[in-house]
């Protein structure tokens, strides 16, 4: 179960726009801690199923080296502009694990038909397609915070 914001609590998201944000938005900016200590950011598409952030990833990528070595990440999903008010995010951290084949190439994977319907609707019209180069990567956020600067002119 992810803690409760304690911090900004007067422009978080409630859990239902925190969701529905998540859903909808359709990158995000992936940290891991790098074999060579530093932060290592990528973005990437994603998938939200109410309780995880799943991810699509090269399997042969720094990336997936990093978050299979240090089994931890965080995520940053975003959007607004210039307007400051117009600015709204989502944090995610918490342990990242692998989940199916490595590289995925379809074998049948109960844990899997859901993030790979969600996937294919959101990004490849409707069908998910294998391509023995990714793999899934799922993490169940421990820490959720959330913001909408639109929440200061109420």
């Amino acid at each position: 179960m992810a803690r409760t914001q304690k911090r900004g609590a007067a422009i978080a998201m409630s859990a239902a726009e925190t969701d529905a944000f998540l859903r909808a938005q359709p990158v995000c900016r992936v940290a891991v801690t790098a074999s060579d200590g530093h932060p290592h950011i990528t973005p990437l598409w994603f998938v939200w199923d109410g309780t995880a952030l799943w991810l699509n990833s090269l399997t042969r990528s720094r990336r997936w080296a990093d978050v299979v070595k240090q089994g931890r990440l965080a995520a940053v999903v975003d959007d607004g502009g210039l307007d400051f008010l117009a600015l709204r995010g989502v944090e995610l951290r918490g342990p990242a694990e692998v989940v199916g084949e490595v590289p995925r190439t379809g074998e049948p994977y109960g844990e899997l038909v859901e993030p790979e319907r969600l996937f294919g609707e959101k990004y490849a019209g409707g069908r998910f397609r294998y391509d023995g180069r990714h793999g899934w990567l799922r993490m169940t956020p421990e820490e959720v915070v959330s913001w909408d600067f639109g929440k200061l002119r109420r």
